[in-house]
């Protein structure tokens, strides 16, 4: 059994910050704990704009807080993000962030993330992996 809150990894190799500066990431379930998926509480500021691809995980998304515009880049659509409202990446969709308000959300990976990971140029997190233990 795992217990961990977002406030023990605070200041941790698990609190990840965007080189971009548009948002953070407290991970509080990696890939190292060998369960399938990851989790994790991700803040985008407001006022931001962050273009994002998961080309290799799919991506469930639970506003708890804050209100912003999710763009949907491959069909135009637009749809308002506010707390209690959850969207599934489950195509691999191309989309945009713009948060209104300060908008932190939970995260579901699948794969999970290894915590290591940034967007790249388009928007993708590469697919990085743990290595096996002897």
């Amino acid at each position: 059994m795992i217990v961990r809150s977002f406030k023990d990894v605070e200041g941790t190799d698990r609190h990840v910050k965007a080189a971009s500066g548009t948002w953070e990431s407290k991970r509080i379930v990696l890939a190292k704990e060998k369960v399938g998926f990851s989790l994790h509480e991700t803040t985008l500021y407001a006022g931001t704009e962050t273009s994002m691809w998961y080309a290799n995980h799919i991506e469930a998304v639970l506003c708890v807080e804050g209100e912003a515009e999710l763009t949907n880049d491959e069909t135009g659509e637009i749809h308002w993000i506010e707390p209690g409202t959850m969207y599934l990446l489950n195509g691999h969709e191309r989309h945009t962030m713009r948060p209104r308000t300060d908008f932190r959300c939970v995260c579901v990976f699948n794969p999970p993330v290894t915590g290591r990971e940034d967007h790249d140029e388009n928007g993708v997190y590469p697919l990085l992996t743990e290595p096996e233990e002897v």
